[in-house]
């Protein structure tokens, strides 16, 4: 997928190394990447959705690193 192309986060498969791009969407399909690569502990908060539509280029992996950096200071 290049840059041009404009990803269906509903379903389009989603890896660690998925970039976040500006047409990112907190979907079902983004909750089951979550509960895959942390468990069913995950849970989306507003500080963390913000934290994504805010990180353009970042990768998914990205993205579970730093969810779990969050849990690990609370």
């Amino acid at each position: 997928m290049t840059m041009a192309d404009k990803r269906d986060w509903h379903s389009d498969p989603i890896t660690s190394d998925t970039l976040i791009d500006g047409g990112y969407k907190t979907t079902q399909n983004v909750r089951r990447f979550f509960k895959a690569q942390i468990g069913d502990h995950f849970k989306f908060d507003r500080a963390f959705m913000a934290w994504m539509k805010s990180r353009q280029g970042a990768t998914m992996g990205d993205a579970v690193r730093e969810w779990c950096a969050r849990e690990a200071g609370k």
